[in-house]
């Protein structure tokens, strides 16, 4: 694999949640409201001037319900008054209600690329979550953000049992070191086991934390519940609590000390599914070089034990169980990772790297750090 060799360091690493940023229960469709809201965000936390400039809209391209290509050079005049500096981002953004479904009826996750509707899956799922790539793409340059799309699958990225094989970074680097932001994707790659699998965008935020090392990582979710998809619930015998051993994803699946579930209107990881009256929302939580867990904020001497993890039917990478246990991996690097609600005030904090020193109290999300 690549050594990566980057001129200056990253701040940030952005993982844009398929369900923060698609309606996961309609299929393809684009939550604009909160796409918008993160967009927004994301220029203000990677702007390096004066907020107060003009932004340079970036897509210049015809959009549906407009007559017309609304941004040309002649809106520009002055380009003094317009500020393209920006700090070092990556984006990687899940697939929500693209993609997932055409992987999950035609099995791509399971590999068997020599099957016919394997192979017609696989064209489906890349053509899907291509689309939505783009989309991003194009939001994030309407608000100036100078965005690369960069599919995984077309950068030689490939996999051996579902975990990393090969990725071509240098692609990567040279498009941050000319002042790009690399927009990443979960993608449907090869596999040298399977034939094929789909490589999740937490597996891709964790290879890139390893070999970018940026300053901190944030994942932007929306945990919103698919009541009628639930096709797991894992219940983990009572161990020590808070006691995790993250090396891989079976140990993760029996050791999990806490509950982790999808639901509207929540802020982060909690001890138990929040339609509880009695949840509490983690706050801090510290992972050692052991991979063991321990919950610094709140103390956990009422904390549930019991483990609950829903993964929805068509979600085919893993859900928050892959999130929690790749973030976890990341802070073992020494990177802090902040879990926050997208498109609120609370993430736009994280984004901008407020939370790297104390926490205040009145931040509402999970950080997941390295103990010192």
């Amino acid at each position: 694999m690549e050594e990566t060799n980057l001129n200056q360091t990253i701040r940030c690493i952005v993982k844009l949640g398929g369900a923060a940023i698609t309606c996961k229960n309609e299929l393809e469709k684009i939550n604009e409201e909160n796409l918008e809201t993160v967009s927004s965000h994301l220029r203000q936390a990677m702007n390096l001037g004066s907020c107060s400039k003009q932004v340079m809209g970036m897509d210049w391209s015809k959009r549906d319900a407009v007559s017309d290509i609304s941004s040309s050079l002649c809106d520009f005049g002055d380009q003094c008054q317009f500020n393209v500096d920006f700090s070092r981002f990556v984006v990687v953004h899940g697939a929500g209600s693209f993609g997932h479904f055409q992987a999950s009826k035609s099995g791509v996750h399971k590999g068997g690329l020599n099957q016919p509707l394997v192979k017609a899956g696989f064209v489906a799922t890349r053509i899907s979550v291509t689309t939505l790539n783009l989309e991003i793409v194009r939001a994030l340059a309407r608000e100036g953000i100078p965005s690369i799309g960069m599919s995984p699958y077309s950068c030689g990225w490939s996999t051996s049992e579902r975990n990393v094989a090969s990725a071509d970074l240098s692609g990567v680097a040279k498009a941050i070191d000319s002042g790009f932001i690399p927009v990443l994707h979960g993608d449907a790659v090869l596999d040298e086991r399977l034939g094929c699998t789909i490589l999740s965008g937490d597996v891709i935020i964790r290879h890139l934390a390893e070999h970018l090392r940026p300053e901190y990582v944030v994942f932007l979710v929306s945990f919103s519940r698919l009541v009628n998809s639930i096709d797991l619930l894992l219940h983990a015998p009572k161990i020590g609590l808070f006691t995790l051993h993250c090396t891989c994803l079976p140990l993760f699946h029996a050791c999990l000390p806490i509950n982790v579930i999808y639901k509207t209107d929540v802020s982060g990881v909690y001890d138990r599914p929040p339609t509880d009256p009695n949840a509490v929302l983690l706050r801090e939580i510290a992972v050692d070089e052991d991979g063991k867990w321990s919950v610094v904020k709140p103390t956990p001497q009422s904390l549930n034990k019991q483990v609950e993890i829903t993964v929805a039917a068509h979600d085919t990478t893993g859900g928050m169980v892959t999130k929690i246990s790749e973030a976890a991996m990341i802070a073992k690097l020494g990177i802090d990772v902040y879990i926050v609600k997208a498109a609120t005030s609370h993430s736009l904090r994280a984004l901008r790297g407020e939370m790297r020193h104390d926490i205040p109290d009145d931040w509402l999300g999970t950080v997941i750090r390295f103990s010192r």
